[in-house]
């Protein structure tokens, strides 16, 4: 595979960028290797500079439900952007955003939309820290929240990724309120409840782990959560930037059947573009300013641009049988993934939720960060590489989650799951 300008393109970009890149992961630090540099995308497919074809699993690392450049969504964005990007005033576009996740997600009476995930996640925590009056949060262990300070305390993704230590940079003083349990373990979080339990504004996790791999919850955990939190009086928080309307058009929170007291979103709700939310009752976001004193604010929160580009993609996937084809899809990859593996005799891990999946090397079931590390990271650089090589585009890094969009079809599935098999069959010679 001809890779020359993106070997020149990368080398130039390390001159002028850390890394060469803008966000950690796309270094490619956790397989080695050479980035390819995209030139566009169509459907579930991406084409770098040297004019290589993939069949792309990252997808923008999951806001592209509905592929790349879909007409309906590209031709929503010209219109608008003939009109204006950004007001810095009030348009009828955030209301009709709002009124669409309100009605999808019953848990979420009112809205208030912020550019990134990080955004909404931290202003979550500092609005569950305003109505209860309390100042520590638990995590868990390998659950990303963005990259504020406070989040940075054994967090997973691209910090999993490059092996770096938890937080450098960020202060004793900015963690000091951070407590940090393990996923799936109720009681490691009845601990710190035990020693805590007055001083804990907030629970936030990812209902579904996307950030050390594709981790699901095991039976009753959320439950357990939320009955901790309902008794201690503290605030629930779920961070579905990742699987809002990604596992479920009602989130995971429809899935699972738990109310959240607020809910972060992203990724999907701005159709490719950065947008992302928090929302909870009325009674809660009512104290965020200007009705209340907790104080948040957003120069481009709610552009025109991004709210179309996000109704446009509710319209898309809102259609009768999407969420059914997308499951499918993801289910028949990684069960494809978990047979060719017992076939050649290496121990593959694989799952999915919804439009969501993904896969470790590794003999026994991944359940949380401790057990997702005990994957064979090297074996998935291989099995990337192999990959790529057949035109396959997945995650440049065994700690995040693949997905599928309403793109990827039958054919698609086929062909990535022959490269599989013939990639996975090199590597166990």
């Amino acid at each position: 595979m001809n890779i020359q300008k993106s070997e020149a393109l990368f080398a130039e970009a390390q001159q002028i960028m850390p890394g060469g890149v803008n966000s950690p992961v796309r270094a490619f630090r956790g397989v080695g290797g050479i980035p390819r540099f995209i030139k566009y995308g169509y459907g579930p497919y991406l084409v770098d500079v040297d004019d290589n074809h993939y069949i792309d699993y990252v997808l923008s690392w999951g806001p592209l439900i509905a592929g790349h450049a879909h007409p309906y969504i590209v031709e929503t964005i010209a219109l608008q952007a003939q009109r204006g990007t950004s007001y810095g005033a009030p348009c009828e576009w955030e209301s009709h955003l709002a009124q669409q996740i309100t009605r999808v997600m019953p848990s979420i009476e009112m809205v208030r939309f912020v550019s990134s995930g990080t955004e909404a996640t931290m202003s979550a925590v500092r609005l569950a820290r305003a109505y209860t009056g309390r100042t520590k949060i638990v995590k868990f262990s390998g659950c990303y929240h963005g990259h504020a300070d406070e989040f940075l305390a054994q967090a997973g993704s691209g910090v999993a990724t490059l092996g770096l230590p938890d937080s450098p940079g960020v202060t004793p003083g900015a963690l000091a309120d951070t407590l940090v349990a393990n996923y799936n373990d109720i009681q490691s979080v009845a601990t710190l409840f035990q020693q805590f339990g007055d001083q804990i504004a907030a629970i936030i996790v990812e209902p579904v782990a996307g950030n050390m791999g594709f981790v699901l919850p095991h039976n009753g955990f959320l439950q357990g959560l939320r009955d901790i939190t309902t008794k201690y009086g503290s605030i629930l928080i779920f961070d579905e930037v990742m699987t809002g309307f990604r596992v479920a058009y009602g989130g995971a929170q429809s899935v699972y059947n738990i109310k959240p007291d607020l809910t972060c979103l992203g990724k999907v709700i701005g159709g490719g573009l950065p947008a992302a939310a928090y929302g909870g009752s009325a009674k809660i976001m009512q104290h965020v300013a200007p009705v209340g004193s907790m104080y948040q604010a957003g120069t481009l929160s709610g552009n025109p641009l991004a709210m179309v580009a996000g109704l446009a993609t509710f319209y898309l996937i809102e259609k009768p049988g999407v969420y059914e084809q997308m499951e499918m899809l993801a289910a028949q990859l990684a069960a494809g993934m978990r047979e060719i593996g017992a076939e050649l005799g290496i121990p593959v891990q694989a799952t999915s939720l919804g439009s969501m999946w993904g896969m470790f090397f590794c003999e026994n079931t991944v359940t949380d960060y401790t057990s997702a590390k005990l994957a064979d990271t090297q074996r998935y650089a291989q099995f990337f590489h192999g990959m790529l090589e057949q035109g396959v585009y997945l995650a440049p890094s065994q700690f995040e989650t693949a997905f599928v969009s309403t793109e990827h079809t039958l054919k698609t599935n086929t062909q990535t799951l022959e490269a599989a098999r013939t990639v996975l069959r090199q590597i166990s010679l």
